[in-house]
């Protein structure tokens, strides 16, 4: 079966790892590069791949992926993916899907109506902790939920928000609800149901920035479930995803979360329940799959028509739009119900 060429668009932070969880698939081909940035050319010598300014150009050019991993500032998923898909090639897009519920809306439509697949780069649905409490939920090893909580909490550099990446502090772009919490929402509706109601107030602003640096925020589940959680990206801690299961190299902290450890806790069997009880503690079985990785493999499948997307466009827009209600309920202090999308 012919390997299946894949395109990076943009090489920020995360284009270049995307890449190489492409070279690391041995059903697909990185075929080349596409950003206009100075800096790209370095990146594209170093992957051994053409280097395209825009998608137009690789197009002039002739080359033409079966796929695309969209990886550029968040304000322009949109736009890109929409140019893909126009030219008949299936699109994975890094999260945030969009930056406005309409621009969300506009993309998955688009998609639905050329008959192209769009992913959306969730790639933690594909993490091994993930894969463990999903498995233990759905065998229901766990029992009945009643509540969920969770942090993510980390510094994150000054160098961070400067230069290419001041985006990242502006208003409708950037801020750790939109390039951070997205992640956890998505998971909490993964693992636990759709969120129906959010209440949220903001952390201490220390940077200046335009947009929020944390909140605590209260969530409502359409199952009964409820639950709270704390993000901020201006607090040192070791108390977030990456750092629990050592899923980005890039961050060095260490710490245990719930997700990170992966133990279950429960009455022991045969003891009445309560506070004198005593408790089993079990760990469940982790994999060592690389996140990353696992998502390239399955885009490959995706496009061979093996597999159905685990992330769609529509997973994308819901969650968006409970992050969007999320900004809401900060901007408007008050509790948010979670509008239903057009899907």
């Amino acid at each position: 079966m012919a390997s299946v060429k894949i395109a990076i668009i943009g090489t920020g932070l995360i284009g270049p790892r995307h890449a190489r969880s492409v070279l690391n698939c041995s059903d697909a081909t990185l075929a080349c590069i596409v950003d206009p940035s100075p800096a790209a050319s370095a990146v594209a010598r170093d992957l051994g791949v053409p280097l395209y300014g825009s998608i137009l150009k690789m197009l002039e050019a002739g080359d033409r992926p079966d796929a695309a991993i969209v990886c550029t500032p968040n304000s322009t998923h949109v736009s890109l993916s929409i140019e893909l898909l126009q030219a008949g090639i299936h699109v994975l897009v890094e999260k945030p899907v969009a930056t406005t519920l309409n621009d969300a809306e506009r993309l998955v439509d688009f998609a639905r109506s050329c008959g192209k697949k769009l992913l959306v780069g969730h790639h933690r649905r594909f993490n091994p902790h993930i894969t463990a409490a999903k498995r233990a939920l759905e065998e229901n090893r766990i029992g009945k939920v009643i509540a969920v909580s969770g942090i993510w909490a980390l510094q994150k550099p000054a160098s961070y928000f400067e230069g290419a990446g001041a985006w990242r502090a502006k208003a409708g772009n950037g801020g750790p609800l939109l390039i951070n919490m997205i992640h956890d929402i998505d998971l909490l509706q993964y693992l636990l149901g759709p969120i129906t109601r959010v209440h949220a107030e903001s952390t201490i602003p220390q940077r200046g920035h335009e947009v929020e640096e944390g909140a605590a925020i209260l969530l409502r589940f359409a199952s009964g479930v409820v639950g709270t959680f704390i993000v901020s990206d201006a607090t040192p801690s070791p108390h977030n995803f990456e750092g629990g299961t050592g899923e980005n190299p890039m961050i060095t902290t260490t710490g245990t979360l719930s997700v990170g450890d992966i133990k279950m806790t429960k009455h022991a069997e045969g003891e009445a329940k309560g506070w004198s009880s005593s408790f089993d503690e079990t760990a469940l079985p982790v994999g060592g799959e690389i996140p990353f990785d696992e998502q390239v493999g399955h885009l490959v499948r995706v496009v061979r028509g093996q597999e159905e997307p685990k992330c769609t466009g529509e997973d994308g827009l819901r969650a968006l739009v409970v992050v969007d209600a999320i900004k809401q309920a900060l901007d408007g202090e008050r509790a948010v119900s979670v509008r239903a999308t057009k899907l």
